[in-house]
C-alpha cells in the first residue's frame, strides 16, 4: 500500500488545505485557482447494503473522493478500515493529485473507503460487500475517468471482484484498465509488489549522490518491516549500506555489525516477528528512530518522529516509506538540523509510478518485463526527485514543502492552460 495517511487525532483535510495554503502564498497562487483546488471535484456517499453470513442485513457505508483530473483521470487507493471518514478520503484525494504531479504521470487525486472492519468479516461477506460498493460507484469510475487501487486492508482480490463487477455491468467484456494492483494473471504488472520500496532506493541513491554520501560505508534503520520496509531495506542493501537496525509493531533489533535482510526476512516469516533474532540485541521503536545511522527510513505507522524525539534524530537522510510519519513540527526541527527528508509524497511514489504503467500496458493489451518496468520507473523517479530538490534550493524551504509547492504549480498550470467552461 503505497498511498498517504492521515493523523487521526486531527482532522486530515483541513490539514491538506494548511499545505495547500503555504504553497499557494510561496508561488502567489491566483485566489480562484486556490480556491478550485480547495475543493474536490466530486465526494460521492453510497450506502451499501449486504446481507451478511448470519442472514441479516448490515448496511455500510461508503465513500469515493475525486478531488481534481485538471492533469488527467482520477487515481487512488480503496481502504477498508473502521475509522474511514468523509473528512479522509477528501484529504488523501488531495494529497493523490499532489503524488501523481511530483511523479509526473498524468492523473489527478482520488480515494475511496468504507467503514468496515475487514478483520471481522468472512470471505464472502467481503466479497459481496465489494461487489456492491463498485456498483454503487461504477457510474463515476471508468478506465478514462478514475481509476482505484488496493489501499489500507484491500489488495488483488478486492481488485479483482471490483473489475469483474464493473466488466460485466458496463458490456459484459473485460475491462483490467479500469483498475490497478491486479493479480498478475489478470492484467497485474510486474515489479508492481517491489515497486514502493525500488522507488525509495532510486531517491536514496540521489540523495546520497546530492550530499556526497558514499552508500557503501552507510548505515541504515529500518522502522517497519512490512512489504514496502523490506524491499527498501533490501534495495539499498543492494547500493552497499549496512543495515543495522529493523523493527516491527513487536519491537526491534540491532547489530551494530550489520544484519542481512534475506535472513531477517527468513526469521520473520518463520516466527512472525524480528525479536529474538540470533545476534541481535532487542531495542524499542522508539530507541531504532534515535539510532545513530546515515538513512533511517520510517517504513510503519503515521506520527511517529514528532516535536518530541525529532532533536534525537542522528541521522542525515531520512526516507518515508510509511505515509505520514513526521509531523509538520517535527519537519521543521530536522529542517534547522539539516537532515534531509524525502518525503513520503516523492518517496512511495513508486507505487502509483508502476500502477500507471499496469494501466497503460492494459489499455494497450500489451505486457512489460520486470527489467523494462524498474528501468522506466528509475528514469520517471529520478526526475521527480532532481525537481523536487530543486524546488527546494530555489525556495529554501524543506523537501515536504517543495513537494508540494512542485504538485500545486504543475496542477494550476493545468487548470489555466484548459480553463473554465461553461
Amino acid at each position: 500500500m503505497s498511498e498517504l495517511s492521515a493523523n487521526k487525532t486531527i482532522n486530515p483535510f483541513e490539514v491538506a488545505l494548511k499545505q495547500l495554503e503555504e504553497s499557494s502564498k510561496l508561488i502567489d497562487l491566483d485566489e480562484g485557482i486556490h480556491k478550485i483546488l480547495a475543493h474536490p471535484k466530486r465526494v460521492l456517499t453510497v450506502s451499501i447494503p449486504v446481507r451478511m453470513d448470519n442472514n441479516k442485513i448490515h448496511v455500510f457505508t461508503g465513500f469515493r473522493s475525486q478531488h481534481n483530473d485538471a492533469r488527467g483521470p482520477f487515481k487512488g487507493g480503496i481502504r477498508y478500515h473502521p475509522q474511514v471518514s468523509v473528512e479522509e478520503v477528501k484529504a488523501l484525494s488531495m494529497w493523490m493529485t499532489w503524488k501523481c504531479a511530483i511523479a509526473d504521470i498524468p492523473y489527478g487525486g482520488g480515494k475511496g473507503g468504507i467503514i468496515c472492519n475487514p478483520k471481522e468479516m468472512s470471505e464472502g461477506e467481503l466479497e459481496r460487500m465489494t461487489r456492491r460498493y463498485a456498483y454503487s460507484i461504477s457510474d463515476i469510475i471508468g478506465p478514462h475517468t478514475d481509476i482505484p487501487a488496493p489501499d489500507v486492508y484491500t489488495g488483488g482480490k478486492e481488485m479483482s471482484w471490483i473489475m469483474d463487477t464493473y466488466s460485466a455491468l458496463k458490456g459484459n467484456f473485460v475491462q483490467p484498465e479500469l483498475i490497478t494492483g491486479k493479480p498478475i494473471a489478470i492484467g497485474g504488472s510486474l515489479g508492481r509488489n517491489e515497486a514502493t520500496g525500488r522507488g525509495l532506493s532510486f531517491t536514496v541513491r540521489e540523495a546520497a549522490n546530492r550530499l556526497k554520501i558514499n552508500m557503501k560505508t552507510s548505515t541504515v534503520a529500518v522502522q517497519g518491516f512490512g512489504n514496502a520496509g523490506q524491499f527498501a531495506a533490501q534495495l539499498v542493501e543492494e547500493q552497499g549500506a549496512k543495515i543495522i537496525a529493523a523493527s516491527d509493531s513487536k519491537g526491534g533489533i540491532y547489530n551494530k555489525n550489520g544484519l542481512q535482510i534475506g535472513s531477517l526476512r527468513k526469521y520473520k516469516e518463520k516466527n512472525g516477528f524480528l525479536d529474538g533474532y540470533p545476534g541481535a540485541k532487542s531495542i524499542s521503536n522508539e530507541e531504532l528512530l534515535e539510532t545513530d545511522c546515515t538513512l533511517l527510513i520510517p517504513a510503519a505507522l503515521e506520527s511517529q518522529i514528532t516535536k518530541k524525539n525529532a532533536e534525537k534524530i542522528n541521522a542525515k537522510v531520512i526516507a518515508e516509506a510509511a505515509n505520514g510519519p513526521t509531523t509538520p513540527e517535527a519537519d521543521e526541527i530536522l529542517y534547522k538540523k539539516e537532515i534531509l527528508v524525502i518525503p513520503d509524497v516523492l518517496a512511495n511514489g513508486g507505487g502509483v509510478t508502476v500502477s500507471y504503467f499496469e494501466w497503460l500496458q492494459n489499455l494497450r493489451r500489451e505486457y512489460w518485463t520486470e527489467d523494462d518496468v524498474n528501468e522506466r520507473l528509475d528514469r520517471n523517479i529520478t526526475k521527480a526527485f532532481a525537481d523536487v530538490y530543486q524546488t527546494h534550493e530555489k525556495y529554501r524551504v524543506n523537501m515536504r514543502k517543495a513537494s508540494i509547492l512542485l504538485a500545486v504549480l504543475r496542477v494550476s498550470e493545468a487548470i489555466k492552460i484548459r480553463g473554465l467552461w461553461p
